[in-house]
């Protein structure tokens, strides 16, 4: 949620943000390399370091096995290739602030990126750019493409998926709002819209967001922890569905689109796969014990997972170090 000044109903929902990331991000022993299994092919990969006190809140990848990943503090991404870093999008490029989701679309050589303003939190970000916004990039230069506002002023710009016709779609964690630019488009649209999705008093709503192999759309919100269908025909929004977890989810985060499934980010340090089956979601852990886990990106049957350490930088923790930020390698169910 993002302070302005003379806004008296920005620093109550400030704080909310604040203390759900205390609760949420704790401390956990720093993962190790999946090992795999008759069902689980191993990942014969290490883990992937990220620049030095670079809090990552979201991470992306290409076909090519290239990572891009955002920072929480300094604004910016970073393109990982080869185990090699290099800044690709600078700390306040068109004047973007502090980068949460971010999303890779190689069919229109475009980077899309979650650009908010998060310094009444103590996180002062590249920029003094207020607000939410979505922002693009070229994929391959990081050149500036285009810039578009969230429209309400409780926005909080959290996570993007694109579709196969190139239309993207954009999660609000504090309204409840899924949004939609077209290709070429000049301005976001209000794709859906539904009570289910508004954030819960003292809770954050939508956040990770994919599109099933049924071509529905479907979220996550993070506290209550739920997952929610949305129907999807002829490019409009339908009706919106709660669905049913196999077992109780804790601070569900980034979803991933993986086979006919879903990956899953719960925010207490698992990795989950998530099986639809009309409302039911079956949800099986296939990584647990990660360190404030905040988003995965799969490639070639390994999932990466971004472990962000949130806490350090707005939580109990803060002040204290963090250690080294890693991208962490998963073998992923076959």
């Amino acid at each position: 949620m993002i302070k302005n000044k003379g806004d008296a109903g920005r620093p109550r929902a400030t704080g909310e943000l604040l203390n759900i990331r205390r609760a949420a991000l704790l401390s956990a022993t720093a993962a190790v390399l999946a090992l795999g299994s008759t069902s689980i092919a191993r990942a014969e990969t290490a883990p992937v370091g990220v620049p030095d006190k670079s809090f990552p809140e979201s991470v992306t990848s290409t076909s090519d096995g290239t990572l891009y990943v955002g920072s929480f503090n300094h604004g910016g991404v970073t393109k990982i290739s080869g185990g090699k870093a290099e800044q690709l999008v600078k700390p306040g490029a068109a004047d973007s602030r502090s980068t949460l989701g971010v999303l890779a679309d190689e069919k229109s050589g475009t980077l899309y990126v979650c650009s908010n303003d998060i310094s009444a939190m103590g996180v002062a970000g590249p920029s003094d750019t207020k607000g939410a916004w979505l922002k693009t990039f070229d994929l391959k230069s990081g050149a500036p493409k285009g810039s578009f506002a969230l429209s309400d002023p409780k926005s909080f710009c959290n996570d993007i998926v694109v579709g196969a016709d190139g239309t993207a779609y954009v999660s609000d964690s504090f309204a409840p709002f899924v949004y939609s630019l077209k290709p070429g488009g000049t301005a976001l649209a209000t794709f859906a819209t539904d009570p289910q999705l508004a954030p819960a008093k003292d809770g954050v709503g939508l956040d990770g967001i994919a599109i099933g192999a049924d071509g529905n759309l479907y979220v996550t919100t993070f506290i209550p922890a739920k997952l929610f269908k949305i129907e999807m025909k002829d490019g409009k929004a339908g009706a919106v569905t709660e669905l049913k977890p196999s077992r109780p989810l804790d601070h569900a985060d980034a979803l991933r689109a993986h086979g006919s499934g879903f990956l899953l980010i719960e925010g207490n340090g698992k990795l989950d796969k998530v099986t639809v089956k009309g409302s039911d979601a079956t949800i099986d852990t296939i990584k647990d014990g990660l360190a404030e886990p905040v988003s995965v990106t799969e490639v070639g049957g390994v999932g990466w997972v971004a472990e962000g350490k949130l806490s350090y930088v707005i939580g109990d923790n803060k002040g204290k170090d963090p250690g080294p930020f890693k991208l962490t390698p998963v073998a992923l169910p076959k």
